[in-house]
């Protein structure tokens, strides 16, 4: 586990539109960003409601649901995910540590 995010959404934010029924129940796609560093409240980043490609290419209002904060991390953060059809980033090289043994 890389680590834990702890977050709040006001519900009544929620455009109804974007509600997708699907087969196992009603979803809203949501996107979380997580800032480099907290901002005048402490909070590290917020929770949108996903914008499809022709809003955030026509520049359209975010609907902002609350906000996020890192409980815990192992120092670590995951890889994307690559989709159908992309490939998956290669890992990051990491260096080898300096061998200062005396032998």
């Amino acid at each position: 586990m890389a680590g834990i995010i702890n977050g709040s959404i006001n519900l009544s934010m929620i455009p109804k539109d974007k509600i997708i029924d699907g087969k196992k129940g009603k979803y809203l796609p949501i996107t979380i960003t997580i800032n480099d560093e907290p901002d005048q409240f402490g909070q590290q980043g917020p929770i949108t409601v996903s914008q499809s490609k022709e809003e955030r290419e026509a520049k359209g209002d975010r609907v902002f649901l609350g906000n996020i904060n890192v409980a815990w991390t192992n120092g670590t953060f995951p890889d994307r995910v690559p989709r159908d059809g992309q490939q998956a980033a290669a890992p990051a090289q990491q260096a080898a540590p300096a061998d200062d043994l005396p032998f």
